[in-house]
């Protein structure tokens, strides 16, 4: 078994599998919904950020990386400036 650990300030996301849709008896197929821009953050790049960490659930920019397939898994290498936001556990809004 082999990691992929980012280097140069870049993030390894796991991208999150959506089910495809079913409106009306008609399967929606993922190529044709709109995507969304999250994952989870797999590996990161040493000093890269101290704002991220693994395990992180993030949104990134819409044209952002390089996508991959690694053991079956689809994942992207991001630069870390690309991520947007994280989502962060509150308990009141």
């Amino acid at each position: 078994m082999t990691k992929i650990q980012p280097v140069n300030g870049h993030a390894l996301i796991k991208l999150e599998k959506e089910p495809e849709k079913k409106v009306g008896g008609v399967i929606i197929p993922k190529s044709a919904e709109e995507k969304l821009n999250q994952g989870v953050i797999e590996a990161i790049a040493a000093g890269a950020t101290e704002e991220l960490a693994v395990g992180d659930r993030v949104i990134y920019k819409e044209f952002s990386g390089t996508k991959i397939k690694h053991e079956g898994e689809e994942y992207l290498i991001i630069p870390v400036d690309d991520i947007l936001a994280k989502f962060v556990e509150v308990d009141e809004i």
